[in-house]
Formats: structure tokens, sequence, C-alpha cells
């Protein structure tokens, strides 16, 4: 049941990206992204199929996943801007991958996990290419989005399948797999270009607090308080967290509006 709710879920929330992009701006969307719409109902699957231990545990290993995404957002941002999206995606799954190796070897606890989501924001907040304003999204084909949301179903049911099978670590880590980011890079590139992309990305820095809020929840209470109040509870801090960060998204938008020679030059 809940495999077949991500399947839908996944889609939908591409597809309402993809019109926050439109209405909002890359970086509305970028933050969007960061809640964890996809790897919450993984780690949850993996609390009721083999206990609220073991999902703990994968949620520690998510925190620290955090990680292995910005590598990603970093290597796929920078390369965008020379190469096509194949090599750009290639770059950004190395990177995903070399840093998600590093990480399953680290001790599997909270402080060492939020020490590594915590330097990798940092890395990121002042490592993404910078962008003067807001890019305006041009508008996106009916059978692109058809793409994108095959594409991000596809995506939910391998990393779900992948992450069911391994232990706590790589499950935590896989359940954070950039699904969401690749998809979005991708489309955003060839729809958008490479300015799009590192609104894009801006954004998700911004929204790994609510993320990580989420998961800090669920590992603390989950051994204790059982699988529905600690995902009712991790919930509903997420959604307060990711309120309180919305200003700082919001200055992209203000910079765009201070900027209409940038906004305006841009073709429908």
């Amino acid at each position: 049941m809940l495999l077949v709710l991500k399947l839908v879920l996944v889609p939908a929330f591409l597809a309402a990206l993809t019109l926050a992009a439109r209405v909002w701006g890359p970086s509305v969307a970028g933050w969007l992204s960061a809640l964890p719409v996809v790897a919450g109902p993984i780690v949850l699957l993996l609390a009721l199929e083999r206990g609220p231990a073991f999902a703990a545990q994968a949620s520690v290993a998510s925190i620290a996943a955090i990680a292995a995404s910005e590598t990603f957002n970093l290597a796929y941002g920078w390369s965008c801007r020379r190469f096509s999206w194949p090599l750009a995606l290639l770059a950004g799954s190395a990177g995903w991958l070399g840093t998600a190796l590093l990480l399953v070897r680290l001790p599997g606890s909270f402080g060492w996990a939020m020490a590594a989501a915590c330097l990798a924001v940092a890395a990121s907040q002042s490592g993404l290419p910078r962008v003067s304003g807001e890019v305006p999204a041009a508008r996106v084909a009916r059978a692109d989005l058809a793409v994108r949301m095959l594409a991000g179903a596809l995506l939910t049911l391998a990393v779900t399948s992948a992450s069911a099978s391994m232990g706590a670590a790589w499950s935590g880590v896989l359940s954070v797999f950039p699904l969401l980011a690749s998809v979005l890079a991708v489309s955003a590139q060839r729809a958008h270009g490479a300015d799009f992309v590192a609104l894009l990305m801006r954004g998700m820095v911004v929204g790994r607090v609510s993320f990580a809020a989420f998961f800090t929840v669920v590992a603390l209470l989950l051994p204790q308080y059982g699988v529905a109040a600690s995902f009712a509870c991790a919930a509903v801090v997420s959604i307060v967290a990711h309120g309180l960060t919305r200003r700082m998204v919001g200055g992209a938008g203000r910079r765009a509006q201070a900027a209409p020679d940038l906004a305006g030059s841009q073709p429908e």
C-alpha cells in the first residue's frame, strides 16, 4: 500500500514542483523539494517491516546522507554550466556515490550524522554557483512533464526496492538518494538552463533544515514512542521548520524584482 502511495505521490509532487517553479521560481521549487516526501515514506516502511530500532538507525543515516545529496548538487550544479545533462548527471551521481561510500563507514551516531550534514550544507551554501536575481521558468510541454513523472515513479521503485534489502546505514543513505534532485536538475537544465539549476539547488539547501528536523525527531522518538506518534510529531516539526525558513528563500524573489532587466529579457 505504501509503495503504491509513493508511486503516485512522487510523480504528483514532481508535477506540483514544476508548477511551483513556473509560478514562484526555481528557488521556491527547490525549497519545497527538500521536504521528506520520498525519504519519509521509505523510512516509515522500514519501521513497519523491520522494526523501530532499525528505522531509528536508518533515520540517523538519512541525516548524514544530506552530505551525499549536497555533493550531487555541487557536482551537477557546476558540471551543467559546461556540459550537457548526461555528463552533468554522471558527475553528480559519481559525487553522490563517492560520498555515500564514505558515510556508511562513519560511526552511526547522531553527532557524526549532524556534523556531516551541517558541513555539507555550509559547503553548498558557499560553493554552489551564484546567480544575480531569479530566472523565470519557460513553459513545460505536457510530454516533458509526463517524462518527469514517469522517471520519478521508476526511480522511486528502484530506491525503495534497494533500501528495503540492505542494512540500516545503507537503507538510510539510499532513502535520501537525490531522486527529485536528479529528475528536476536534468529537466531544468534542458528546459531553462544552468542558472535555473543553480537557483533550484540553492533552494534545496535552505530546505535541508526541515528535512534534518524530520529525521531527528524520528530517530529520537521512535525507539520509545512507537511509529504513529514519532512520525506524526516529525511531520509537524518538519512543517514548522520549513515555514521558518521561508524568508530565506524569499530573498531570491526580492532580488529578482530588483533586477527586472534580467527577468524581462527571458522569453516565455
